[in-house]
């Protein structure tokens, strides 16, 4: 079996400007993002996001101005500290996504004051639990048509990347895979055969022995949280799953890339 690595590598597109401290990303429809610390003159509700992640959940649930905090050339999101003019920003917004694992929340709930409405984001990419979430966030926003919209079109992308994956299954075989914690929702979307997890906590010597005897064809890594190669001894594709979106906010391109990537892996195992 081949051992060759294939590895999603994260975009690191977005770099900060002298003096800029908060992200602002527009976020299509008719409005446009404002950079200034107001909050927006018209109905539409200002969003800040922790996250790029945070912020693309925003986006598909409708929300038209979203401003993100942390930058998206940071690759492991939670060691981002928070500048003080970052925080000064999250006191303009409406509402303020975060999730409950980011080191930051406390300093976040604490800056947001008590004109914004804090919301803890779920962060999973599996696609019933995204969205859920979507719907749940367009519910506050009041944007419910346009994430009924968007749950459309995802259904219809996500099924068909569902049936073209199933279509590079080797020899017609659903495949073996072993995931980080993180990245199952990628063997899910691929309809694999989910063998064993590992994470968010340090490998050990004898996980690795015991996922190694499952003989996998794809190692499923987490990008934001790897250490190399998985299993170097296994022959099985390694693919480094990438769950944060670019700094368009696209979330349905986490899942594109995903597939084009696994559907490589499984071609070359």
């Amino acid at each position: 079996m081949a051992r060759t690595r294939v590895r999603i590598t994260p975009v690191l597109a977005l770099t900060l400007t002298a003096g800029l401290a908060l992200t602002v990303t527009g976020c299509g429809g008719d409005g446009e993002s404002t950079s200034s610390g107001a909050k927006n003159s018209s109905d539409k509700p200002v969003v800040v996001a922790t996250t790029t992640w945070e912020g693309a959940l925003a986006k598909a649930a409708g929300a038209q101005d979203v401003r993100v905090i942390v930058p998206q050339s940071v690759q492991h999101a939670p060691d981002y500290d928070p500048k003080p003019s970052d925080l000064a920003a999250v006191a303009d917004a409406d509402y303020v996504l975060y999730a409950p694992f980011e080191p930051y929340a406390a300093k976040i709930k604490e800056a947001a004051g008590s004109d914004a409405e804090l919301v803890e984001v779920s962060l999973d990419n599996d696609a019933d639990k995204a969205k859920a979430e979507v719907t749940r966030l367009a519910k506050m926003f009041g944007t419910q048509d346009a994430a009924a919209r968007w749950t459309a079109s995802f259904d219809s992308e996500y099924g068909t990347l569902q049936k073209d994956l199933k279509a590079q299954w080797p020899d017609g075989k659903r495949p073996t895979v072993v995931a980080q914690v993180f990245s199952t929702w990628a063997a899910k979307m691929a309809g694999a055969d989910l063998a064993g997890t590992y994470g968010p906590e340090a490998v050990t010597a004898k996980q690795l022995s015991d996922l190694s005897k499952k003989k996998p064809q794809l190692v499923l890594n987490n990008a934001h949280m790897t250490t190399g190669t998985v299993l170097p001894d296994s022959g099985a594709e390694q693919v480094d799953i990438v769950n944060y979106p670019g700094e368009d906010l696209d979330l349905l391109a986490v899942y594109r890339d995903a597939a084009q990537m696994v559907e490589t892996a499984m071609a070359a195992s």
